[in-house]
């Protein structure tokens, strides 16, 4: 099977598959007007196809499966299908005015303008979803063949002039996007699985090894050298990123169960992270200490870390979500503190006292990191009753300081002082020294805290960064 692979311009593909002959390399050409709007394009041709009716219907079934994942319902890429033999390259991929494009749509029996049809498909149950993607552009995409017929106004509607049928032979797909590597995933899906329907489809190795890989996907062949494999990763397994891969798919093929035992020829041993390692020798003492283990969302709200716990949010060094789904989950939350409130919140209807605990990272805003942020581990703790319970969570610090084997002194031990923090009652709150730094806090509450996370106990907390202990 020939392939011809040509870049026209800085952001097109075009591939020509079918045939082993010889073809003409058909062009599609961008204009800069799609920046504006829809900026990338690939296209592909597959030659001497034949298709059934049941070939036809899964290619247009595997268009829809593509459009409602891989394409995010045509937000980064919009597929167009076309009958190569009606039309006539190059074509040109531009945006236009919505007044200046003007076409016979798919299924309609008369010409339309691009305004009119945004207005005709905003009843239709299927195209009025697609809409809004395009609608308030000042332009809009369209494709054009070299006699200036409309192939398709991404990403709503094809022309009808150039329609595939149960008759088509040579296949014209295109497929704009707003991201360029999904664009190509999408557009390699289509010509891959379709491709074994041309006159001359795919062909695979039969050695042993190849044929294992075949299996899984991989197209290979034994090289000249009979000693290596040459291994083609096609467009449908984009999980393969390495050779580790590609052995794994062989053992897999192979069966595990068939692979004999061996002494490994080097001599390993494994070892938990340090940080890990403490963290759970902690969360044991903590569980026999009486408290409950809380595992919280590592998202959380900008009200919750900052308006509800009495802070500014710009004191928070927090990382927002640029593109956020929910205000639930609009910022990587910088204390554990406010995911306990919210778990004693929704159990406040069970038996007092609660006693909750959780050690787990939070994120916080560093210019020092190449990321501009860092994973920090810390253990908080709080105790919910009728009366504060200080003397409780000062308890547990110093359970924890003795499992951490430092002792009450100042200099290499650890001590508390008085601090003030909007979020703890003036004047029950301290601040938590160990070797001469500053590991966290620990107080009660500020009654407006406890209001703003529906509580109405009063309730203590303890907050210590581990981190400082290794």
């Amino acid at each position: 099977m020939g392939a011809l692979i040509a870049h026209i311009g800085a952001d097109s593909l075009f591939t020509d598959l079918g045939l082993g002959q010889s073809v003409g390399l058909v062009h599609l050409l961008i204009t800069e007007e799609t920046t504006a709007v829809r900026p990338h394009a690939v296209a592909a041709v597959l030659r001497n196809i034949t298709f059934t009716q049941e070939r036809y219907d899964s290619f247009i079934e595997l268009q829809e499966k593509l459009h409602q994942n891989v394409c995010r319902k045509r937000t980064l890429v919009a597929i167009g299908t076309h009958d190569l033999d009606t039309i006539s390259g190059p074509f040109t991929y531009t945006a236009k005015p919505p007044g200046d494009i003007r076409f016979k749509p798919l299924n309609q029996a008369k010409e339309y303008t691009a305004q009119e049809l945004m207005s005709l498909y905003k009843t239709d149950s299927h195209l009025r979803h697609y809409l809004h993607i395009i609608e308030d552009e000042a332009v809009y995409p369209v494709i054009y063949d070299s006699n200036g017929i409309v192939l398709s106004m991404p990403p709503i509607i094809n022309g009808d002039h150039s329609k595939i049928s149960l008759n088509t032979k040579n296949v014209f797909i295109e497929c704009t996007a707003t991201d360029l590597t999904k664009a190509k995933i999408v557009l390699d899906m289509m010509v891959t699985m379709f491709c074994e329907y041309c006159e001359e489809p795919f062909t695979e190795s039969t050695e042993h090894i190849a044929q294992l890989l075949t299996k899984m996907c991989l197209r290979s062949e034994v090289m000249s050298d009979g000693e290596q494999i040459e291994v083609e990763i096609p467009p449908t397994r984009s999980d393969v990123i390495h050779a580790c891969d590609i052995m794994e798919d062989a053992a897999m093929a192979y069966g595990f169960n068939n692979i004999p035992r061996t002494t490994p020829r080097t001599y390993t041993i494994a070892n938990q992270l340090p940080l890990n390692k403490l963290s759970e020798l902690l969360r044991q003492d903590l569980a026999a200490a009486g408290f409950t283990e809380a595992l919280t969302f590592a998202l959380c709200s900008q009200e919750d870390i900052a308006d509800k716990l009495l802070k500014n949010i710009s004191e928070t060094r927090a990382c927002r979500i640029s593109n956020p789904k929910t205000a639930e989950f609009q910022v990587a939350r910088t204390t554990l503190l406010s995911g306990l409130l919210k778990t004693v919140a929704a159990n406040r209807k069970m038996p007092l006292p609660l006693r909750l605990f959780e050690i787990s990272d939070v994120v916080l805003k560093d210019e020092s990191k190449d990321v501009g942020a860092r994973n920090n581990r810390r253990l908080c703790a709080v105790y919910y009753n009728k009366s504060p319970g200080f003397e409780v969570i000062h308890g547990l610090m110093d359970r924890v300081m003795q499992l951490l084997e430092i002792k009450p002194g100042q200099g290499n031990g650890y001590h508390i002082q008085a601090a003030d923090d909007s979020t703890f009652f003036p004047g029950r709150c301290a601040e938590i020294f160990a070797c001469g730094k500053s590991i966290g806090r620990l107080g009660v509450l500020h009654p407006d805290v406890i209001n703003r996370f529906e509580l109405t106990m009063p309730c203590s907390a303890l907050d210590i960064d581990i981190e400082h202990f290794l």
